[in-house]
C-alpha cells in the first residue's frame, strides 16, 4: 500500500527522515535510507536542510524510488523562482515520487552561505496550488498542458499549540483550501496538547486531514532542553527532560519515551501518525519503529 492509501485506510503510520548527503557518491544516501526500509510508511527527503547545499532533493528521492523506499519529497520555496519550481514538479511525477511536503524553507541567513540571495518567488499556499493543479488539471500557471500524469499527495508543515481562547487555525485552513490533504508537524511530545490542539480543529471544522505528529528520540536532557529553546514551536514537557535527566542510559530512555508517546498518540481520534525526527541520532530510529510496530494494535507490519 502507498502512503495515501495507508492514510486513507486510517492506519496509524510512522514516517522518518533523511538528509541528503554533501557527497557525489549515491552509495552514502542510500546507506543512510536502508535501514528504514520495510519499517517507516515513508521516508522524508529533506531540501536544502539548514540552508545548507546537499545532494538535491528531487535526485535523492527518485533513487529512493528505485531502491523500493517510498520518499515523502521536502520542497521548499526558497531556492527556486516559479519556472525552476514548476520545473521540479513536473521531474518529481516522472520520477516516481508521490508525496510532497511543501515547506517555506529556511532562511538563508541560517546557513553557511548566509549572504546567498532567498528566492520566495511563490509561498507554501501558492506552490501547494501549483502543484495541485499540475495534478489535477495537467496545467501549469500559464494554462500551457503537460502530458502524462501526476499522482502528488500534498502536505504542508503544521506546528501543534495550547490554543489560547479565541484562536483560530487560519494558517492551516489556508493551506488546505490551497491542496494539502496531510500535514507533518514540528516536534510534540505533549499528548495532552496534541488533544486539545485536535479539540479546536474539530470545532473548526478542521477534519479532512491527516495530521502526522513530529516526535523525536531524545539524545539528553542537554539536547532535549536545546530543542525546547532553539527549535521554534518544539513542545517537550518538563517531566520529560526531567526523565532524562534521571536516566542510567538516556539513550535508551529517550527511546522508550519515543514509543510510549507513539502509543499514547495512536490512542488519540484525528492524529494519523507520528513523523520522526532524530537530530543526531539516526540510528535510533529503526529500533524505536520495530518496538513500536510489535506494541501498538494500530500499527500494521
Amino acid at each position: 500500500m502507498t502512503l495515501q492509501a495507508k492514510l486513507a485506510a486510517k492506519r496509524f503510520v510512522i514516517t522518518a527522515e533523511v538528509t541528503p548527503p554533501v557527497s557525489f557518491d549515491r552509495a552514502e544516501l542510500i546507506a543512510k535510507a536502508l535501514p528504514l526500509k520495510g519499517l517507516a510508511d515513508a521516508v522524508n527527503i529533506t531540501d536544502g536542510a539548514g540552508a545548507r547545499p546537499h545532494l538535491g532533493s528531487v535526485t535523492a528521492a527518485a533513487f529512493l524510488v528505485q531502491e523500493g523506499i517510498e520518499p515523502i519529497l521536502q520542497f521548499t520555496c526558497r531556492d527556486r523562482n516559479r519556472i525552476a519550481l514548476q520545473s521540479d514538479l513536473i521531474a518529481a511525477a516522472a520520477s516516481g515520487i508521490r508525496n510532497l511536503l511543501i515547506l517555506r524553507g529556511d532562511d538563508p541567513s541560517a546557513g553557511d552561505q548566509p549572504d546567498a540571495k532567498p528566492v520566495f518567488d511563490l509561498d507554501a499556499r501558492q506552490l501547494l496550488e501549483t502543484a495541485r493543479n499540475l495534478r489535477d488539471k495537467g496545467e501549469l500557471p500559464s494554462g500551457r498542458k503537460v502530458t502524462g500524469r501526476a499522482e502528488f499527495l500534498l502536505g504542508g508543515a503544521d506546528s501543534p499549540i495550547d490554543p489560547p481562547a479565541g484562536w483560530e487555525p487560519k494558517g492551516l485552513a489556508a493551506k488546505i483550501a490551497a491542496g494539502a490533504q496531510f500535514v507533518q508537524t514540528q516536534f510534540c511530545m505533549d499528548t495532552d496538547v496534541v488533544r486539545r490542539y485536535l479539540a479546536r480543529l474539530n470545532e473548526h471544522n478542521i477534519k479532512d486531514l491527516s495530521m502526522i505528529v513530529g516526535i523525536a528520540p531524545l539524545r539528553s536532557a542537554k539536547s532535549a532542553l536545546w530543542m525546547k529553546e532553539k527549535l521554534f514551536g518544539t513542545i517537550i514537557p518538563d517531566v520529560l527532560v526531567a526523565r532524562m535527566e534521571a536516566a542510567a542510559d538516556p539513550l535508551a530512555e529517550g527511546r522508550a519515551i519515543c514509543v510510549e508517546t507513539i502509543s499514547a498518540l495512536a490512542d488519540i481520534p484525528g492524529v494519523a501518525g507520528v513523523h520522526i525526527m532524530a537530530p543526531n541520532n539516526d540510528a535510533a530510529v529503526p529500533d524505536v519503529i520495530r518496538e513500536a510496530r510489535a506494541s501498538v494494535k494500530r500499527l500494521g507490519n
